[in-house]
């Protein structure tokens, strides 16, 4: 039994086979399981990695039928049953890919450098180092005792920082309500050259509204918190074009000190690698029991299959689906062990929840989400909810002391620059008064938030040498 990928599906898979009298090998590129929920905490200072994330080897140590390879996968050989990784061949005679899922750019990757995504880690560390850095070379830019830049301001101080998040799904709103709070709360009173609670937080939809997998009411409301939090919304405004320290919509150009993409997510690319239909999303349109046409011996699960619901609607790129596949799979495995009959997969819907910032949050719980709640119920409810799913005693402890903390003093526990002090799209100022670099707004420029916006303030940001 070979289980590509250790994400929620994978993951769950490989411990209710592990019951079975099976080999089980378990491959994935990262030696650690990603609560992938919670990755906005990470990108916003909120928690750690290692609060929100645990070893693949330290969860499954207790099935000694287990094996878990640190490799990637590069293709497959369905005629042969063999895995083939970039060290070595695998054989199998049960094959689970779950390999998930990550950025969809739409046809512009060169847009990724400027806008990063929020699928990993990694991607988690860079939004947090680019957000705080932008604190900090603000300061730095309006220290009045730097003669220079006084010189090269022409004796004006910089407008306020802005944000854009460009996509209203769960994750941009999630990172637009929280960037809001550690502006506005958070960092209050800890900077003397700058007002971080004027910073602006602009989060672009190109579609008619927010969170829009949920009921409209629920989306109203969600719009609504977010704006008392403080975030600029434009919904139905289509991003064309992503730059150096701004984005455009249209004709309009948008400066941003910090831009992040929440737009779209695009399938594993090993779902192309096993010559089966796949959606435009590349996504695998998989058989009802989650097997692959031609080969009932291979399963595709979670972010990486497409498959509707009875009602015809296709299933969401969900914890819950890929953690209710991952059990299906192997209740399937085991009735072909004991020879009894497969049947098809059927997700039961048990609501969704949404984080908009502190105390705000909105759900939609019971068939066909006709319950539903905001505000702070629905905040609770969500935190008790990640929490529980959360793995090991340790991370739930010192997540639910975390957000404790959090909600009573606002403070932001693991607020770390690491790695590059470079923005893209901040200006570095040279002897002769010019400068390098894409620059949002000239110094000394009295410039509106964007063309199309008359009056509003824009980032007027020119940082000294390091």
């Amino acid at each position: 039994m070979v289980i590509v990928g250790a994400g929620f599906g994978g993951l769950t898979a490989a411990r209710r086979i592990a019951r079975l009298p099976v080999q089980v090998t378990v491959v994935d590129r990262k030696n650690h399981h990603t609560f992938q929920p919670l990755l906005y905490q990470v990108a916003t200072a909120g928690l750690s990695p290692g609060e929100i994330a645990a070893p693949i080897r330290w969860i499954l140590r207790s099935h000694s039928n287990v094996e878990v390879m640190l490799e990637e996968v590069v293709d497959f050989n369905l005629e042969q049953k063999k895995v083939i990784t970039k060290e070595q061949v695998l054989d199998y005679d049960f094959l689970v890919i779950a390999s998930g899922a990550t950025h969809a750019y739409f046809g512009h990757q060169e847009w990724e450098p400027l806008a990063p995504g929020l699928k990993t880690i990694e991607d988690a560390l860079e939004i947090r180092r680019r957000v705080l850095l932008a604190f900090e070379l603000a300061e730095r830019q309006n220290d009045h005792r730097n003669e220079y830049l006084n010189k090269t301001a022409s004796g004006q101080s910089g407008s306020p920082l802005q944000f854009a998040v460009i996509g209203a799904g769960p994750t941009g709103v999630e990172l637009a309500g929280t960037l809001a709070e550690i502006a506005h709360h958070a960092m209050n009173h800890e900077f003397r050259n700058i007002d971080p609670r004027q910073t602006r937080i602009l989060l672009i939809e190109g579609g008619p509204r927010v969170l829009a997998a949920y009921s409209e009411e629920l989306s109203r409301k969600a719009e609504d918190q977010l704006r008392r939090l403080g975030v600029e919304v434009r919904t139905s405004h289509m991003v064309n074009r992503v730059e150096p320290g701004a984005v455009w919509v249209g004709d309009e150009r948008i400066p941003a000190a910090v831009t992040l993409w929440a737009a779209g997510v695009a399938a594993s690319p090993l779902g192309r690698k096993l010559a089966v239909p796949i959606d435009r999303a590349g996504r695998v349109l998989v058989q009802p029991d989650l097997s692959i046409p031609g080969h009932p011996e291979v399963f595709v699960i979670g972010d990486l299959a497409a498959l509707a619901d009875e009602n015809g609607k296709m299933l969401p790129g969900v914890a819950a689906v890929a953690i209710q596949q991952g059990d299906w799979v192997a209740d399937t495995i085991a009735r072909d062990l004991e020879n009894q009959p497969r049947r098809n997969f059927r997700y039961h819907d048990k609501g969704s929840l949404a984080t908009i910032g502190r105390a705000a949050a909105v759900a939609q719980f019971g068939k066909s989400g006709k319950f539903h709640l905001s505000g702070y119920f629905a905040w609770l409810a969500w935190l008790f909810i990640h929490i529980l799913f959360l793995i090991g005693f340790r991370n739930r402890l010192i997540v639910m002391i975390q957000w404790a903390w959090s909600y009573l003093t606002y403070e932001r526990g693991a607020r770390l620059i690491t790695g590059s002090d470079e923005l893209p799209g901040w200006t570095q100022p040279q002897e002769n008064g010019g400068a390098t670099g894409v620059s949002p707004v000239h110094p000394g420029a009295e410039a509106p938030l964007s063309t199309g916006t008359p009056g509003a303030a824009a980032v007027t940001v020119t940082p000294p040498r390091h």
